[in-house]
Formats: C-alpha cells, sequence, structure tokens
C-alpha cells in the first residue's frame, strides 16, 4: 500500500509540474508573438501612407481622447498620401475626445482632401467627427445624427440605506465632488450639471449648424437627440450623398482633382494594446489549452468587457446606445 501511495504521490506531483510548464510556456509563446508584431505589424504607429495613394483611416467603437491618435492623424498630414476617406462606425464617446478628434479632423483637412464614408453608425460624438468634413457619405440604412449631450452617473444611495452603510464626507463646498453617487443628488447639483449638458449641448448644436449650413429651423429637426437612417438624413442636411467607399473615391476624383486610378491604402491608428487581434486568438489559446475556453467564449458573448469599456469613460457623453432588450 505504501508503494502505491508513493506513486500517486509522484503523478501527482508531476501533473502540477506538467501545468504549471504548459502556463508558462503559453505565456512565453503569447509575449514572443505581441513582441514580434509590433515590430512587423503595420499600423502599430500609423501606417506609412504612400505617395500615390488614398489613405484610409478607420474610427470604430467609443471615442475618447487619445494623444496617440491625435499624432498619428499628425503624421499623415505631413505624409505623401494624396488624399484620405475616414470611415466611421462609432456611437459617439466623451465630449472631449470627440472635440479632440474632431480638431485632429480639421487640421487634416486643411492639408488634404479628405471625405468622410458612414459604415454602419455616426451618431453623437460620432457625428461630430463626421462633420468635420465637407462632404459626408453614408449608406442608405447607416444611422447617424443622435445631436445631444449626455450626463450620466449611478446613485446607491438607496442601496446603501438598505445594507446599513453611510459614506461620511468633510469638503470645502456643497458642490465639491456632486453628484457622488452615495447620497441623492441635491437641487443644486442638478442645476449645476444641467447647466454644464445645456453648454455642451448648445456647442453641438452650434457646431453642426456652421458645418452643416442649417437654419434654426432645419436645426430644430434633427437636433432632438434621434437618430436618423441615411435615407432620411439626406433630406435634413445632415450628409451630403447615399454611397460607399467607391462613392468617395469618385468624389474626391471629381471634385477635389485626385488622380484617377490611386489605390486606397489603409492608414491605421495605433491601437490599444488589448485591441490587437492576435492578442485576443493568443489568449483563447492559452485559455483553451487550461480548460477555460468556455470562460472567454462567454464574456466576449456576453458584451462585458464593452460595457467595462464603456463605464471607464469619464465627464460628458456624446454616447448614442439603444436600450438594451429584456
Amino acid at each position: 500500500m505504501s508503494l502505491d501511495s508513493d506513486i500517486i504521490v509522484d503523478r501527482r506531483r508531476i501533473r502540477r509540474k506538467l501545468t504549471f510548464w504548459r502556463v508558462v510556456a503559453a505565456l512565453i509563446a503569447i509575449a514572443a508573438i505581441a513582441g514580434f508584431a509590433l515590430v512587423v505589424t503595420p499600423g502599430t504607429r500609423g501606417t506609412f501612407a504612400s505617395a500615390g495613394s488614398i489613405a484610409r483611416v478607420q474610427i470604430e467603437g467609443l471615442i475618447r481622447s487619445d494623444s496617440d491618435r491625435t499624432q498619428a492623424l499628425e503624421r499623415l498630414e505631413n505624409s505623401q498620401a494624396a488624399a484620405v476617406i475616414i470611415h466611421i462606425n462609432s456611437p459617439g464617446g466623451t465630449t472631449a475626445g470627440s472635440e479632440q478628434l474632431y480638431d485632429s479632423l480639421v487640421r487634416l483637412k486643411a492639408k488634404k482632401p479628405l471625405v468622410v464614408v458612414v459604415e454602419g453608425l455616426a451618431a453623437s460624438g460620432g457625428y461630430i467627427t463626421a462633420i468635420a468634413s465637407d462632404h459626408i457619405i453614408a449608406q442608405q440604412s447607416s444611422l447617424v445624427g443622435s445631436i445631444g449631450v449626455l450626463f450620466q452617473y449611478p446613485n446607491v444611495s438607496e442601496l446603501l440605506k438598505t445594507i446599513g452603510v453611510k459614506v461620511e464626507e468633510v469638503k470645502s463646498s456643497p458642490l465639491k465632488a456632486a453628484p457622488n453617487g452615495f447620497e441623492p443628488t441635491s437641487p443644486e447639483a442638478r442645476a449645476a450639471l444641467d447647466a454644464l449638458v445645456k453648454d455642451s449641448y448648445a456647442w453641438f448644436r452650434g457646431l453642426v449648424k456652421e458645418r452643416r449650413g442649417m437654419d434654426d429651423t432645419q436645426l430644430e429637426k434633427v437636433a432632438d437627440g434621434r437618430v436618423f437612417t441615411g435615407r432620411q438624413a439626406i433630406d435634413l442636411k445632415l450628409i451630403d450623398q447615399i454611397g460607399d467607399e467607391k462613392t468617395a473615391v469618385t468624389w474626391l476624383v471629381e471634385q477635389k482633382g485626385v488622380k484617377k486610378g490611386l489605390s486606397v491604402r489603409d492608414y491605421k491608428l495605433q491601437p490599444r494594446f488589448g485591441d490587437l487581434p492576435f492578442l485576443k486568438t493568443a489568449a483563447a489559446v492559452t485559455l483553451e489549452a487550461l480548460g477555460l475556453g468556455s470562460i472567454a467564449h462567454q464574456i466576449g458573448q456576453t458584451g462585458v468587457a464593452q460595457a467595462v469599456d464603456r463605464f471607464g469613460m469619464d465627464g460628458m457623453l456624446a454616447l448614442w446606445q439603444p436600450a438594451a432588450s429584456n
């Protein structure tokens, strides 16, 4: 019996060591792939835009302030690219991030012929991005608009009462760090937030009115927070043309004098490390090797990562998102 027990103990020890070294090997493999890809993958620092081509820039997902993106667009300003096509598929993001991106594209437009193509969505901050261009193209079923500003915060004061927790604080004035979510929002704090939202909303409306050449009557029709399809948007002056990238190239040739027949090449803005596809694949393989593949799949399907991404944004939002279905 003693010999059998020793054999079982040895086998368990060997199995634990084997599992440990498998994990270590997987992590080393991921690190090696990451290092290699950061060196050879085009676009991690902004793809070089060669002469005799049109640069294609993708603006996707939530928009935040991003100095790397700004620098990449500045490099594009000074490149030999003949023109730029901005593809947008975004529900917006922070007002500050959207303004930063808008300003970058305005500077880029001053040096390069530029046109925007709305893929599926250009709402709120995504639409702020789009109106940096003098010409906006969208598909018939694309969604654009959502002209409005949101300040959203959770309030857990009732929950804290239920569990018997009270947050104490000492602050210099009643409106310092208000709202904090730990107590009911005071009328004064709500009024202060309302003033912030209205001021940002006025800025957004003024930008749309100026860039899209609308009068007050036209602006009132589109500035109530709704989104519109491409078919509706063209009549409302939110976009200029129905079409796709080929339509954009034709417009650049006919209206901006860009040479006909130029190729369109991707100019990728620097992605966040976690957004790199090869890392997602490597992580999935590692989890599969550890028997945790189902967990990775569930996280991806439930949208947990996207939810965390959204809650990580600070400040006022120019963001559109339909209500979640039950």
